[in-house]
């Protein structure tokens, strides 16, 4: 997902993106919607068949979604999120009814069939409605219903954190990603529907001037990666030669941006280069990777990355670091595409785990950077990204409620990462760092532990008390000092138990370490010509 912060877009940001749930009780609705719950425990689930019919003109859809799912213990009640105003029509397994009951967008169906452990079985929702419309999308998601500059409709989702329930039946909880999915769109003959995946088959019928399109994803993938775009879209595309081979490159666009699309994407093949260095092969070979333009900033749906971001380098033309950096990309294609490997690869169990989407994306800028412009240029972006962060809570947030942390998550955590680069002193145990987690956990669903402790262990560094430092408090280190002579007297404050990183300083033009901890320290200097290095994210006081 994306951040915006400037000015007044900065408070609009930080109002949206933090949960309201860390300053109010946390209700029944909030445990059913965040929790694993005994009703959800049971069976994973296998696979999705989801069928929808997208009347732009009414802002209507209908359709049905089959779930396929192995019994993992015996139950017979399972549970299927829904949201208002959408309204299930109907729920049958076997070809027999079911009833269900509801709490919120929560529904209870109770089963007739034995559920065996280790058989596979299948799940009819049919469901319709006027789904919730996005007010301001991404962030305020749901329905985008909107027209192009030649009065066309131009139709996209968005749902991180609302929820795929907003628009599709599902079960409705990060910790189980369904295995493969086809997801068939019926939209007006005049209009292309794009999802995920690829493009199995497109064809008219006979149903009121309606075309179908149909498309497979083969990997596992996210509920909120899941979107439908609907518009009279043209398509291009190129092929790349990536570590895994021959990689399919397609964009969708609206026909006056055709051109300028040709342009800007260039940076696509650039991106995908950068990032297979860093993070390894891209996840979804099978399924290809797409731009898709939408009415929209942009989001990163799993190899249906949509773009809004007015083919322009920077944030919407802005740069989002100060320092100029940040207009040699176009934020969206970068940020967006960097999802593929942190929230679409490796996904977050618990929204309260964010950070590991937002942190490692927002740092993926800066290895962009460093890839194609140098590690001057990178670090010089990712120091001025500070600017960005409020400290306002922690990047945490609470769990099974379905709770996320604060938006510093984005620039605090790139720079949280950027200064464990230092701290390791070895770029190349970094790289392969990064990559051994995009392999250690490749198509999973993980916990903020389970990534700290695969750092520490490939790192052989115990970074419990880094880790407890900027992800879990508001405090940043603070190095306390006084100079005497060629002496530095220091000691850190504002930090948890144990923490002690060493930090980098330069005596003229030489390379010293300082260890801090909370006690003071004394190092003798060869002169008085000290300055600190900013890659380190700290604070300094002399006193």
């Amino acid at each position: 997902m994306i951040k915006i912060t400037q000015n007044c877009l900065l408070i609009l940001l930080v109002l949206s993106f933090v949960s309201v749930a860390h300053s109010q009780n946390f209700t029944k609705s909030d445990t059913l919607r965040g929790s694993i719950t005994p009703e959800r425990v049971w069976w994973d689930l296998n696979y999705y068949d989801l069928n929808i019919k997208v009347q732009p003109d009414k802002e209507f859809i209908a359709g049905y979604n089959i779930i396929g799912y192995k019994v993992l213990e015996e139950s017979d009640v399972i549970q299927i999120d829904l949201q208002e105003p959408m309204k299930i029509e109907a729920i049958s397994q076997d070809k027999e009814d079911l009833n269900y009951t509801s709490y919120g967008n929560a529904h209870f169906i109770q089963l007739k069939k034995e559920q065996v452990p280790g058989e596979f079985n299948e799940l009819y929702v049919q469901y319709s409605g006027y789904p919730k419309k996005a007010v301001r999308a991404p962030w305020d998601g749901g329905f985008s219903w909107k027209k192009d500059s030649n009065g066309k409709p131009f139709v996209a989702t968005s749902c991180q954190g609302l929820g795929a329930s907003v628009w599709w039946p599902n079960k409705d909880h990060m910790y189980d990603e369904v295995d493969s999915m086809r997801i068939v769109i019926d939209v007006p003959k005049d209009l292309v529907a794009v999802a995920n995946g690829r493009l199995r088959e497109e064809y008219a019928h006979d149903s009121g001037g309606y075309k179908l399109y149909e498309w497979f994803v083969s990997n596992p993938i996210n509920n909120y990666g899941v979107n439908v775009n609907i518009g009279d879209y043209v398509h291009f595309g190129e092929k790349y030669e990536g570590e895994k081979g021959i990689l399919d490159l397609d964009y969708y666009v609206l026909p006056d941006n055709l051109e300028k699309a040709k342009e800007q994407f260039k940076q696509t093949p650039m991106m995908m280069e950068a990032f297979e260095h860093w993070f390894g092969p891209y996840p979804f070979y099978e399924d290809s990777f797409k731009l898709v333009e939408v009415p929209y900033l942009g989001m990163e749906h799993q190899s249906s990355v949509t773009y809004g971001n007015k083919y322009k380098n920077g944030y919407l033309g802005r740069d989002l670091s100060g320092t100029g950096w940040g207009l040699k990309f176009d934020f969206i294609i970068i940020h967006e595409a960097g999802h593929e490997w942190f929230a679409n690869n490796i996904t977050y169990k618990d929204i309260a785990d964010m950070w590991i989407h937002e942190g490692f994306t927002a740092y993926s800028e800066n290895l962009y950077l460093d890839y194609h412009y140098g590690t001057k240029a990178a670090s010089e972006y990712v120091i001025g990204t500070r600017a960005n962060i409020n400290n306002d809570k922690p990047i945490i947030g609470t769990y099974n409620v379905n709770s996320r942390g604060s938006g510093d998550m984005y620039y605090k955590g790139a720079n949280m990462l950027h200064t464990l680069r230092q701290l390791i002193e070895d770029d190349e145990l970094w790289r392969q760092t990064l990559r051994g987690l995009n392999e250690e956990f490749y198509h999973q669903t993980v916990t903020t532990e389970q990534i700290e402790n695969y750092i520490s262990n490939k790192t052989e560094k115990d970074l419990s008390a880094f880790f407890n430092q900027y992800l879990r408090t508001t405090m940043i280190p603070k190095l306390e000092y006084k100079l005497e002579g060629n002496a530095i007297t220091y000691r850190y404050v504002d930090i948890v138990e144990d923490f002690d990183m060493p930090i980098r300083v330069f005596i003229g033009k030489a390379e010293k370490w300082l260890f801090p901890s909370k006690d003071w320290k004394t190092d003798k200097l060869k002169n008085s010509d000290l300055t600190f290095d900013e890659n380190f994210y700290i604070e300094y006081q002399k006193v």
